[in-house]
């Protein structure tokens, strides 16, 4: 088996931890190491917390009409991955592929899409700001 990699992904881009460190993951079924995961260090979460910071600047302003289609894209995308996602969760944990396939990853992939929806539903200031964008004020 070979064995793959996982970096970080801050900002928009993948990144290894600063230190280049890595942990082992190991597949609980056959005891076989199946990924090298970076090993963050508090640089490494620092450095993620102040991309989040610097995103959320741009999607705390963004209104329902930019936030649902963006969390629609979100789950379109994990369910044409489905498989994959599933794959790598049941390495990582053990579990039978059918119930990590229906019991979490289509259920994930639900709640992003309800949670789509509820971005059409906010209330006070964020609905506020839609409506204004639209009557010019």
């Amino acid at each position: 088996m070979t064995t793959r990699t996982l970096s970080n992904f801050v900002a928009g881009d993948h990144a290894d931890a600063t230190d280049g460190r890595t942990s082992e993951l190991v597949d609980p079924v056959t005891g076989e190491v199946f990924m090298e995961a970076a090993l963050s260090s508090e640089a490494d979460v620092d450095r993620a917390c102040r991309a989040a910071a610097e995103a959320f600047e741009t999607w705390r302003d963004a209104t329902p009409a930019d936030r649902s289609p963006a969390l629609l894209r979100l789950a379109d995308a994990m369910e044409s991955r489905a498989e994959e996602l599933t794959a790598v969760e049941v390495e990582n944990t053990g579990k039978p592929f059918a119930m990590t396939h229906d019991g979490e990853v289509a259920a994930v992939v639900d709640q992003v899409r309800f949670f789509a929806g509820a971005a059409r539903c906010l209330e006070d200031y964020t609905r506020i700001k839609h409506v204004m964008r639209y009557i010019g004020t």
